[in-house]
């Protein structure tokens, strides 16, 4: 088996984590799957290329490996509720984001393979973060968590319309101090190429909500792209367009030095 995740050390206080930008899959999952499941179809796509900038800054960079598929590492272990009143992705996902299955009949993982997922995946990838903020907070005094993500901008099935171009989640406000998430949305403001969002549809997930601790010094901000930011077209093989890429890193680069000029 691959390694679960990729990681880049930094010597920064910020750390960049990627758990959705991952395409492996485990022997003989694929077999199990439905031909719509194997593309993958609600992979991160190309976080790491849209973040390779981010070491240039001294910033870590921790990308998960497998597929949200095998096992979502933006959901507690529990499999709580993060969006009450709103369909549920899941731990292990049976259903695309689309509502179509991902699994082939009676092909659904049960209790104890999500266990064993949860164990050989979930664990490890979390067991890093926690490294990881602990040594940041150690030398720096605080840490900023940076949780990456990407969606198509529009899915009607979980939400409505069409998403903000920047998506900003705070846990409304609870995971970080107001003047990061201030200064954020004034560099957001600045950018005329894109709309922006704080706390709206996606107010982060469980690793926002979970790292973010301002009064313990650890503070946490999920941005989730809406993909027409740097796609050619959202649809498969989701062609990636160079220009777009390209503002759009400049972009992340301007608040990802306002997450780094950050000092609680």
């Amino acid at each position: 088996m691959e390694a679960v995740y990729s990681f880049i050390p930094g010597d920064a206080p910020v750390l960049v984590t990627l758990p959705h930008a991952g395409q492996l899959l485990p022997d003989g999952l694929a077999q199990r799957m439905t031909e719509h499941g194997r593309t993958l179809p609600d992979t991160d796509w190309y976080m790491e290329k849209l973040y390779d900038f981010s070491n240039s800054l001294g910033v870590g960079i921790l990308r998960a490996n497998y597929s949200r598929y095998v096992v979502d590492l933006n959901r507690g272990a529990d499999d709580g509720v993060l969006y009450p009143g709103r369909p549920s992705t899941g731990l292990v996902p049976h259903l695309t984001f689309s509502g179509q299955p991902i699994y082939q009949d009676a092909q659904i993982p049960d209790e104890q393979e999500v266990a064993e997922r949860t164990d050989l995946f979930w664990r490890p990838y979390h067991a890093r973060i926690e490294q990881e903020l602990t040594r940041i907070k150690e030398k720096w005094g605080w840490a900023v968590l940076w949780d990456g993500h990407s969606i198509a901008s529009k899915i009607p099935r979980l939400f409505e319309g069409v998403l903000p171009d920047l998506n900003f989640g705070t846990n409304m406000g609870a995971s970080c101090a107001p003047e990061l998430a201030r200064a954020l949305g004034a560099q957001a403001g600045t950018l005329p190429h894109y709309t922006h969002v704080l706390d709206g549809r996606f107010k982060g997930g469980y690793t926002t909500r979970h790292y973010g601790q301002p009064g313990q010094h650890i503070h946490a901000v999920q941005l989730e792209l809406a993909q027409t930011t740097y796609l050619e077209s959202e649809g498969e093989p989701w062609p990636l367009s160079p220009a777009k890429t390209e503002r759009l890193k400049q972009a992340l680069a301007k608040f990802l030095r306002c997450a780094l000029a950050f000092k609680p």
